[in-house]
């Protein structure tokens, strides 16, 4: 079965078929990425749908109107969420508290989601944190804007269900009358599901594989000594060898695309340049994580936007992480807490 290019994009709650019985539709979110994907698989008894948008008054109203705008007025019996971000799980336990019946969702995904939103109800936000974020650079005035971001996570998730089934590698489930595997991926996330169908060459990619922007892959005081940016490259290789170059991708954001093995390669060529560029500006001189970021992309990053300031944080000390486990880079840490890194074999200046 060849599928469907869409036609157009669809509007806010609307719906649009790009494979038989697949649709896309968009939730809207805050900020200038202003949508997520979601995509809509039609059963004999419902539909099921994959991921779910950010928990804001918008997003709820998107969903009512797009509940009563289902053919035939067929419920969500089944909720499937590819990782733990806001934007995809926030909205899930809105849908499980109206007739969804089923919440799927990796275990990793799960367990960690429900330790950020336990977290997100401390009275403070712990020192180890506060010093993570010294460590990296930041100023006094962007560590008082973390007190309010550090609570944001559970904010933005409306009440997580208490139990999950577990989505797992290789897993395949039956919706819309067809197979869809389960692959997993790493980096941008714990567990990432993506949910691949071979009879209809579709792959819904959620935030592994982006059309037009790269996923961003983060270091989180969470872990502060992660590589998730090895994870994430591993990943893209694995799905280039798994998933054929036929497939439409569906992805969490923007448009559904083709080629999705050149989209790969451009997204791997793209992250070696950029860590090849900042081992090399490291060879000049030492430097802080909120040093590098002109030469990871391509400009200075202010904490004035405050959302981007801290991805921005976490992606520089994933390419950094990444050379010290390379043997490429390493640290010093001065009075003040602060990490000063620079390339092997530089001097110390």
């Amino acid at each position: 079965m060849n599928p469907k290019t869409a036609d157009r994009v669809p509007e806010a709650a609307e719906l649009v078929e790009v494979a038989h019985n697949v649709y896309w539709s968009r939730i809207p979110l805050p900020g200038k990425l202003n949508h997520i994907n979601v995509w809509l698989i039609r059963d004999e008894d419902g539909f099921s749908v994959v991921d779910t948008g950010m928990c804001t008054p918008p997003a709820e109203a998107a969903w009512k109107s797009l509940l009563e705008s289902l053919p035939e007025r067929k419920p969500v019996r089944r909720v499937f969420v590819t990782h733990l971000h806001p934007d995809h799980v926030g909205m899930a336990g809105w849908l499980l508290e109206r007739d969804a019946e089923e919440f799927w969702m990796t275990r990793m995904e799960y367990l960690t989601c429900r330790v950020m939103v336990a977290q997100s109800h401390d009275e403070t936000v712990p020192e180890d944190f506060i010093a993570f974020h010294r460590a990296v650079g930041w100023p006094d005035s962007a560590i008082d804007g973390y007190y309010d971001h550090y609570r944001n996570y559970g904010r933005r998730i409306s009440r997580l269900p208490r139990s999950y089934q577990r989505l797992e590698e290789g897993q395949h489930h039956v919706i819309g009358g067809h197979r869809w595997r389960v692959v997993v991926g790493n980096g941008h996330s714990p567990e990432h599901a993506c949910l691949y169908c071979e009879e209809s060459k579709l792959l819904i990619s959620g935030d592994q594989v982006l059309p037009g922007i790269s996923s961003n892959v983060s270091v989180t005081p969470l872990e502060p000594t992660a590589n998730p940016m090895a994870d994430w490259l591993a990943s893209l290789r694995k799905l280039k060898a798994e998933i054929p170059d036929d497939v439409l991708v569906l992805p969490a954001h923007q448009q559904c695309f083709t080629g999705l093995h050149d989209r790969i390669e451009t997204l791997i060529a793209d992250q070696e340049r950029a860590v090849t560029n900042l081992r090399a500006d490291l060879g000049r001189e030492p430097k802080r994580v909120i040093d590098v970021f002109a030469v990871l992309f391509g400009r200075d990053i202010s904490e004035e936007d405050f959302m981007v300031f801290n991805l921005a944080t976490g992606e520089a000390l994933a390419c950094l992480n990444y050379l010290i486990e390379r043997n490429e880079v390493h640290f010093m840490t001065d009075a003040k807490g602060v990490r000063w890194y620079r390339s092997v074999g530089t001097q110390e200046q």
